[in-house]
Protein backbone atom coordinates (compact mmCIF):
# COMPACT_ATOMS: atom_id res chain seq x y z
CA UNK A 1 0.00 0.00 0.00
CA UNK A 2 1.54 3.40 -0.73
CA UNK A 3 2.22 6.35 1.53
CA UNK A 4 -0.23 8.78 -0.32
CA UNK A 5 -3.10 6.62 0.41
CA UNK A 6 -2.89 5.98 3.86
CA UNK A 7 -4.83 7.77 6.38
CA UNK A 8 -3.72 10.06 8.46
CA UNK A 9 -4.55 11.85 11.87
CA UNK A 10 -3.24 14.87 13.83
CA UNK A 11 -4.43 14.63 17.63
CA UNK A 12 -3.14 14.46 21.34
CA UNK A 13 -1.21 12.28 22.76
CA UNK A 14 -3.61 11.28 26.16
CA UNK A 15 -2.11 8.59 27.89
CA UNK A 16 1.49 6.77 27.46
CA UNK A 17 1.28 4.58 30.19
CA UNK A 18 1.98 1.40 27.94
CA UNK A 19 5.40 0.62 27.08
CA UNK A 20 5.63 1.49 23.03
CA UNK A 21 2.14 2.62 22.50
CA UNK A 22 0.17 6.36 23.44
CA UNK A 23 -3.63 6.73 23.02
CA UNK A 24 -4.31 9.73 20.93
CA UNK A 25 -7.43 11.59 20.69
CA UNK A 26 -8.54 13.08 17.92
CA UNK A 27 -11.29 15.66 17.27
CA UNK A 28 -12.94 15.82 14.29
CA UNK A 29 -16.53 17.44 12.85
CA UNK A 30 -19.25 15.79 11.34
CA UNK A 31 -23.04 16.20 10.35
CA UNK A 32 -26.04 15.04 12.16
CA UNK A 33 -27.64 12.75 10.16
CA UNK A 34 -31.03 13.73 10.12
CA UNK A 35 -30.52 17.57 11.80
CA UNK A 36 -27.30 18.40 9.65
CA UNK A 37 -25.94 20.30 12.34
CA UNK A 38 -22.11 20.28 12.85
CA UNK A 39 -21.46 18.24 15.68
CA UNK A 40 -17.71 17.89 17.10
CA UNK A 41 -16.69 14.40 18.04
CA UNK A 42 -13.75 12.77 19.47
CA UNK A 43 -12.25 9.34 18.80
CA UNK A 44 -9.14 7.44 20.64
CA UNK A 45 -6.45 5.87 18.84
CA UNK A 46 -3.96 3.48 20.65
CA UNK A 47 -0.92 3.94 18.63
CA UNK A 48 2.96 2.27 18.06
CA UNK A 49 5.60 4.42 19.76
CA UNK A 50 8.50 2.30 19.51
CA UNK A 51 10.68 4.64 20.76
CA UNK A 52 8.60 5.93 23.75
CA UNK A 53 9.13 9.64 23.02
CA UNK A 54 5.71 10.71 23.41
CA UNK A 55 4.84 12.84 26.38
CA UNK A 56 1.01 13.38 27.56
CA UNK A 57 -0.07 16.22 26.17
CA UNK A 58 2.22 16.46 23.17
CA UNK A 59 0.77 16.89 19.42
CA UNK A 60 1.03 14.34 17.09
CA UNK A 61 0.42 12.56 13.77
CA UNK A 62 -0.24 9.27 13.01
CA UNK A 63 -0.90 7.32 9.86
CA UNK A 64 -2.72 3.86 9.82
CA UNK A 65 -0.64 0.76 9.46
CA UNK A 66 -1.27 -2.74 9.83
CA UNK A 67 -2.79 -4.44 12.95
CA UNK A 68 0.37 -4.41 15.39
CA UNK A 69 -1.89 -5.82 18.17
CA UNK A 70 -5.62 -6.39 19.24
CA UNK A 71 -6.27 -2.15 19.41
CA UNK A 72 -3.18 -0.94 17.46
CA UNK A 73 -3.81 0.13 13.94
CA UNK A 74 -1.62 3.33 14.21
CA UNK A 75 1.81 4.46 13.94
CA UNK A 76 3.50 7.37 15.39
CA UNK A 77 5.15 9.17 12.21
CA UNK A 78 6.56 12.43 14.42
CA UNK A 79 5.60 14.72 17.38
CA UNK A 80 4.25 18.27 15.75
CA UNK A 81 4.66 20.14 19.20
CA UNK A 82 5.63 19.18 22.99
CA UNK A 83 3.28 20.58 25.39
CA UNK A 84 2.95 19.92 28.74
CA UNK A 85 -0.19 18.18 30.46
CA UNK A 86 -0.91 18.83 34.65
CA UNK A 87 -0.52 15.45 35.72
CA UNK A 88 -0.55 15.32 39.23
CA UNK A 89 -1.65 18.52 41.27
CA UNK A 90 -2.12 18.97 44.63
CA UNK A 91 -4.56 21.88 45.83
CA UNK A 92 -1.60 23.26 47.81
CA UNK A 93 0.04 24.06 44.96
CA UNK A 94 -2.57 25.92 42.92
CA UNK A 95 -2.36 29.85 43.68
CA UNK A 96 -5.60 31.44 43.78
CA UNK A 97 -5.71 35.24 43.10
CA UNK A 98 -6.66 37.46 46.06
CA UNK A 99 -9.07 39.27 44.87
CA UNK A 100 -10.97 35.92 43.93
CA UNK A 101 -10.20 34.72 47.66
CA UNK A 102 -13.31 35.53 50.43
CA UNK A 103 -13.12 38.60 52.12
CA UNK A 104 -12.06 39.11 56.00
CA UNK A 105 -14.45 40.49 58.39
CA UNK A 106 -14.08 43.85 58.17
CA UNK A 107 -16.39 45.17 60.44
CA UNK A 108 -16.86 44.16 64.23
CA UNK A 109 -21.01 44.32 63.67
CA UNK A 110 -20.55 41.73 60.82
CA UNK A 111 -18.55 39.19 63.97
CA UNK A 112 -21.07 40.00 66.09
CA UNK A 113 -23.96 38.71 63.64
CA UNK A 114 -21.59 35.44 63.11
CA UNK A 115 -21.75 35.01 66.58
CA UNK A 116 -25.65 35.23 66.99
CA UNK A 117 -26.01 32.80 64.20
CA UNK A 118 -25.68 29.78 65.82
CA UNK A 119 -27.76 31.06 69.08
CA UNK A 120 -30.37 31.13 66.58
CA UNK A 121 -30.01 28.13 65.57
CA UNK A 122 -30.18 25.94 68.62
CA UNK A 123 -33.76 28.26 69.68
CA UNK A 124 -35.46 26.93 66.79
CA UNK A 125 -37.78 24.00 67.15
CA UNK A 126 -37.59 20.47 66.41
CA UNK A 127 -39.24 18.89 63.13
CA UNK A 128 -43.08 18.70 63.50
CA UNK A 129 -44.95 15.85 64.91
CA UNK A 130 -47.57 13.99 62.98
CA UNK A 131 -51.32 14.35 64.35
CA UNK A 132 -50.77 10.71 65.31
CA UNK A 133 -47.33 10.94 67.29
CA UNK A 134 -49.22 13.91 68.81
CA UNK A 135 -52.52 12.70 69.71
CA UNK A 136 -50.27 9.61 71.56
CA UNK A 137 -48.27 12.17 73.43
CA UNK A 138 -51.38 14.05 74.88
CA UNK A 139 -53.15 10.24 76.09
CA UNK A 140 -51.20 8.64 78.99
CA UNK A 141 -50.10 5.76 78.21
CA UNK A 142 -52.37 3.30 79.83
CA UNK A 143 -55.90 4.99 77.87
CA UNK A 144 -53.59 4.10 74.61
CA UNK A 145 -56.13 2.72 72.05
CA UNK A 146 -54.94 0.28 69.45
CA UNK A 147 -55.14 2.06 66.04
CA UNK A 148 -58.32 -0.27 63.73
CA UNK A 149 -56.75 -1.17 60.55
CA UNK A 150 -57.96 1.52 57.71
CA UNK A 151 -60.56 0.56 54.93
CA UNK A 152 -60.21 1.35 51.54
CA UNK A 153 -62.53 4.28 50.60
CA UNK A 154 -64.51 2.38 48.54
CA UNK A 155 -65.38 0.20 51.18
CA UNK A 156 -65.81 2.82 53.71
CA UNK A 157 -68.34 4.80 51.33
CA UNK A 158 -69.95 1.70 50.33
CA UNK A 159 -70.84 0.65 54.23
CA UNK A 160 -71.88 4.43 54.99
CA UNK A 161 -74.67 4.60 52.45
CA UNK A 162 -75.94 0.40 53.25
CA UNK A 163 -74.12 -0.92 49.78
CA UNK A 164 -71.81 -3.31 51.63
CA UNK A 165 -71.11 -6.48 50.47
CA UNK A 166 -73.79 -8.38 52.11
CA UNK A 167 -76.49 -5.81 51.75
CA UNK A 168 -79.04 -6.31 48.88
Amino acid sequence: MSYERRKIRIGKVVSNKMTKTVVVSVDWRGQHKLYRKSIRRRSHFMAHDPEGKCRLGDTVKIIATRPISKLKRWRVTEVLAHEEMATEIRPEEIAVPEEVQAPKAVAPVAAEAAAEAPAEAEEKPKARRTRAEAEAAEQPAAEAKPKAPRKSRAKAEGDASGEGENAQ
